[in-house]
């Protein structure tokens, strides 16, 4: 077997680290509680609050998901009043998706538990604000690259 080049060590190491980062992330939120919202409504919405309403199929194109599975996420989300269905603006078909002021609450108090949780581990690293400042810049610059590459999330 071929020994694996310098590129591709790295590579590894990288793709090792961004999931173990998205595992103790998630972790550090904690057993969930205080949080209202399941994974994907905290993800759609956080989505829909920063532009416009948008289509399932815009939605599903952002997620690069299944239609159906985003048809699932949103039906559940129209259910528990977390967003709506508006008529499109410029008078297309489609129906497109905003969040409520309802949901919005739910995401800013699911937030704080998350910004809760990365404090713990910013503290538990024991990472000066100069470091956590780099470590933020460098996830911004990474995240605007894989935006440049695939669309906006």
């Amino acid at each position: 077997m071929k020994e694996p080049s310098e590129q591709e060590r790295r590579l590894g190491d990288l793709e090792r680290e961004l999931t173990l980062l998205s595992r103790h992330f998630i972790a550090s939120r904690g057993p969930r509680i205080g949080q209202s919202l399941d994974r994907s409504a905290y993800v759609l919405l956080t989505r829909l609050e920063t532009g416009e309403p948008l289509t399932l199929k815009e939605l599903a194109h952002t997620f690069q998901a299944d239609v159906s599975t985003i048809n699932r996420q949103v039906s559940a989300m129209l259910r528990q009043g977390l967003v709506e269905r508006i008529p499109d603006p410029a008078g297309g078909v489609a129906r497109r998706f905003r969040p409520t002021s309802s949901g919005l609450e739910r995401l800013e108090a699911d937030r704080a538990i998350s910004r809760a949780g990365a404090a713990r581990l910013i503290e538990a690293a024991e990472w000066t604000e100069e470091k956590t400042q780099q470590f933020l810049t460098l996830l911004v610059e990474f995240n605007h690259g894989i935006e440049q590459l695939e669309g906006p999330a």
